[in-house]
């Protein structure tokens, strides 16, 4: 494959990893996040440092986004200098952050009234699924421009779907967040369980993540718990985001997803505990203090 121009906003935790999968391939990437310092070892392997995400999409033929909050998204698109205004004519734009499906329509019309192509592609996989390239990429968007990146998506993941038109990758992404929600309670509440009862939680997950309760969480995830390791591979204060956008994204359907909201209020105490930059299987904390 011709080798592109990448732009890459965002280079967080999963983010670094995945615009450094790019400059394996032999793509020039050009990057912006908010803190440059986060951007060293990026910039040391080769990264081209821009000033302003403007700057980012003059420079590329695809740019990617893996920003924090749908805010974020709507600044780097919509934005007066942002990537829409400045991106060149037939670019391809992917905005990877887990955001609002209705915010991924609106930048699809804005960017096809630009000449360009947009398509929404949130990823699940955390930190790990980032570092090892095995992420799970759900897209939304035309046929065309999902075909014409596929070796791009390739680079940094795996499993990777075309869900439909413009927002269906982000809707999908909430179902991922919305199973993973009420999923997360009984991860940490078995822990909880094993350790009450007074048995060894290594030893019962041996027996338990490879039968029926068998979940992504449980295998990796809760061996963290157990090891004490509440660092991020995804944030509490982001997954309160996306949980957010899931039961609004619900409400306007008329549906009902009880889980989810009491899962929302769970992480909503657990940051209010000071605990909004862990790891979302800090949650372990909040069932733990009473």
């Amino acid at each position: 494959m011709e080798k592109q121009t990448i732009g890459f906003i965002g280079t967080g935790v999963m983010g670094k990893s995945m615009a450094g999968h790019l400059l394996k391939q032999g793509h020039a990437v050009h990057i912006y996040t908010r803190t440059k310092e986060k951007a060293a070892d990026l910039l040391q392997q080769g990264a081209v440092w821009e000033q302003t995400p403007g700057d980012v999409a003059a420079a590329s033929d695809v740019v990617i986004t893996m920003v924090g909050y749908p805010s974020d998204v709507k600044e780097v698109y919509l934005g007066e200098e942002g990537i829409l205004a400045r991106a060149k004519a037939g670019a391809y734009v992917i905005d990877m952050t887990t955001s609002s499906p209705a915010l991924a329509e609106q930048i699809y019309a804005a960017a096809k009234e630009r000449g360009l192509f947009a398509l929404d592609a949130p990823v699940s996989g955390g930190d790990v699924g980032a570092r090892e390239a095995r992420l799970s990429i759900m897209v939304g968007g035309d046929q065309a421009a999902f075909d014409a990146m596929m070796p791009i998506f390739e680079a940094m993941g795996q499993n990777i779907v075309h869900q439909g038109k413009a927002g269906a990758g982000q809707h999908t992404k909430m179902c991922n967040q919305i199973a993973i929600a009420s999923g997360m309670i009984g991860v940490c509440e078995a822990v909880l369980y094993a350790e009450k009862a007074g048995l060894d939680p290594t030893t019962v997950l041996k027996s338990i993540e490879s039968g029926a309760a068998g979940s992504w969480s449980l295998s990796n995830l809760a061996p963290r718990i157990i090891a004490g390791n509440f660092e991020p591979g995804f944030y509490v204060k982001h997954f309160i985001k996306d949980m957010t956008i899931a039961l609004d994204s619900a409400k306007e359907m008329g549906l009902l997803t009880p889980g989810l909201a009491l899962t929302k209020s769970l992480y909503e105490e657990l940051a209010q505990m000071g605990e909004e930059n862990s790891g979302t299987h800090a949650l372990y904390k909040r069932l733990k203090r009473d």
